[in-house]
């Protein structure tokens, strides 16, 4: 087997285990409709019992959703926003806009600019202390298109709190992980509420198993967890 030139042999530290969220006003930013509890449902949960102010942004109308069109299409991007409301609702949020992109789709760099642009007034309409986005590493375009737009957004604005990529479809290699077990009955609640989307993935299953194996990285092998990495925000992404 060849090694990469770059190779370093030396482990990456430990992540850091999380028993509650950092404190503060909570933006963060979905790609779809479901996307905010499969990934950082458990902290937006915590969040809300601690008393702090969250708000969920969805940035595609979840339209591709359903490719053997097992449901209506008149009313699917609408039925899309209500699950999410209502699985929000399990997770004591009631803040959230809803952009209305259509998603998978070609994204230009038209579109990201523009994705920048709405992100940028998200962040100064609501000034949040703590920003959830897709983690770089995320293989789905969306996701993707979604971290570089908002990433942009927050170099711009010369964000000085704390931004959080999360876990959806490609797994990471954790920065911090969260102690949601107290919260992970919500969580499960709350990815029931996607109706449309578990005719097609069991998330229950396979994101609430992710959790708990993210409980490895504490060091108990107990309870669930999320994971998470932290997103450097540097002059490059202002330009």
């Amino acid at each position: 087997m060849r090694l990469p030139a770059d190779y370093d042999p030396a482990p990456p530290p430990d992540a850091r285990c999380w028993s509650t969220p950092p404190r503060g006003r909570v933006l963060c930013f979905a790609p779809h409709p479901d996307d905010e509890t499969i990934g950082p449902g458990g902290a937006l949960a915590l969040h809300r019992d601690q008393g702090d102010l969250v708000r969920v942004v969805f940035a595609t109308d979840g339209s591709a959703g359903d490719p053997d069109a097992l449901f209506p299409r008149d009313g699917y991007a609408e039925r899309r926003r209500a699950e999410a409301r209502a699985a929000l609702a399990e997770l004591g949020v009631t803040d959230c806009a809803f952009w209305g992109y259509r998603d998978a789709c070609v994204v230009a760099p038209a579109d990201l600019e523009a994705v920048a642009r709405r992100a940028a007034e998200e962040l100064s309409a609501f000034r949040p202390d703590v920003v959830y986005l897709p983690w770089p590493g995320e293989r789905n375009g969306d996701h993707r298109a979604l971290c570089a737009g908002v990433a942009a957004a927050l170099g711009r604005a010369a964000f000085a709190g704390l931004a959080l990529g999360y876990e959806v479809w490609t797994p990471l290699d954790p920065d911090v992980v969260l102690d949601v077990t107290s919260v992970v009955d919500r969580k499960r609640r709350a990815l029931a509420c996607h109706v449309t989307q578990l005719r097609y993935v069991d998330y229950q299953h396979v994101i609430l198993g992710l959790n708990a194996y993210r409980s490895l990285m504490s060091g108990r092998g107990r309870g669930h967890w999320e994971a998470f990495v932290f997103v450097e925000v540097g002059a490059e992404e202002a330009r």
